[in-house]
């Protein structure tokens, strides 16, 4: 059984990367928005960031005031790891893991999110 939007949007930042990877491993997606000039960034005070969500309906959620005009991005699980890890990475860009409205989430490079997206080869 999933959690919903709003449910999962009260874990803690650690349990939202957890929520998140077990998401998109069992819909093959991962979603962010976008608006009319691509793909929405967050700033911290180190990093640039891409957020990233676990499902359409949580990415709607922050979809709000300043960012009302964002519609929800699906990104294929396999695009993602073939194309936007690498660009990311060639542009240090950072994952902003299920940002909720007051809390940006765990930050972290994408290669540690593909790291758990990914199966663990077998010997």
């Amino acid at each position: 059984m999933t959690k919903s939007a709003k449910d999962a949007s009260q874990m803690t930042p650690e349990a939202r990367y957890d929520y998140l990877v077990e998401q998109a491993k069992a819909t093959k997606t991962l979603w962010t928005l976008q608006d009319v000039d691509g793909c929405v960034m967050l700033t911290t005070e180190d990093e640039d960031c891409i957020p990233m969500w676990p499902s359409e309906e949580s990415a709607k959620q922050w979809a709000v005031d300043d960012w009302a005009d964002c519609i929800p991005l699906a990104i294929p699980l396999d695009e993602w790891l073939e194309r936007w890890v690498p660009g990311m990475q060639d542009d240090d860009l950072f994952v902003a893991v299920f940002p909720v409205q007051d809390d940006l989430g765990v930050v972290i490079p994408p290669y540690e999110l593909e790291q758990r997206l990914t199966p663990k080869p077998r010997h």
